[in-house]
């Protein structure tokens, strides 16, 4: 699995322990890291953070989004407007190792600005333990995990039948959002390299030249 960090401008400063903690909990998966930089040029939103998790997941060049706001809560919103997306809001290691095994999504916000303190650290890394200590989509409780996957897969089904597809979207956005998304060069650049969907790829180039 390639997993991407990614969060805010706002977040920035948090970005370096949040790579290394996912590193860490996700041995055995490529860990990739998209900022925001410290020295990075501009500045970037949750809604521009969402819209490029969007990509990142749409275009498959990677399978999981670790991501987060102060609350986790506007980031979990803004995600789970993208088509294609399916972001959990994790405050707890429970919260987290339940969104894994039950929910199943492929990307997480974490709350990053209440209580961090030592021990909101502390939980942050017990959390990011817990998402990533078995496989996703196993069920729970492990007695009904049957149920609980068909319930899953039900879900899915309904929110991709709800919603347009993520390049009808892409086409709908405010110019000015898209521009934004397409100056975050090392995203599009690693989409561009690693993505296994040929319309997003065409999507973006197009794009480029016309902005």
């Amino acid at each position: 699995m390639r997993i991407g960090v990614i969060l805010a401008s706002s977040q920035r400063e948090k970005v370096p322990a949040l790579f290394e903690d996912t590193q860490r909990c996700a041995r055995g998966h490529e860990v990739f890291c998209f900022g925001c930089a410290e020295n990075e040029e501009g500045t970037y939103s949750y809604i521009d953070i969402s819209v490029l998790a969007g990509l990142l997941l749409n275009s498959r060049a990677v399978d999981f989004v670790v991501t987060g706001c102060s609350s986790g809560q506007g980031m979990m919103l803004a995600c789970n407007s993208m088509p294609g997306v399916l972001c959990g809001y994790a405050p707890t290691p429970r919260d987290a190792y339940l969104f894994g095994q039950i929910n199943d999504g492929n990307a997480i916000s974490l709350p990053l600005g209440e209580e961090y303190t030592f021990g909101g650290f502390e939980n942050l890394s017990r959390t990011l333990e817990a998402l990533f200590s078995e496989p996703f989509g196993q069920g729970w409780p492990k007695d009904q995990a049957a149920r609980k996957l068909k319930d899953t897969a039900l879900l899915k089904s309904i929110r991709k039948a709800s919603q347009v597809s993520f390049l009808s979207l892409l086409d709908r956005l405010d110019r000015d959002l898209i521009r934004k998304a397409l100056g975050k060069k090392d995203v599009i650049r690693f989409i561009l390299e690693h993505g296994g969907d040929a319309e997003i790829s065409g999507w973006i180039r197009r794009r480029e030249q016309d902005l």
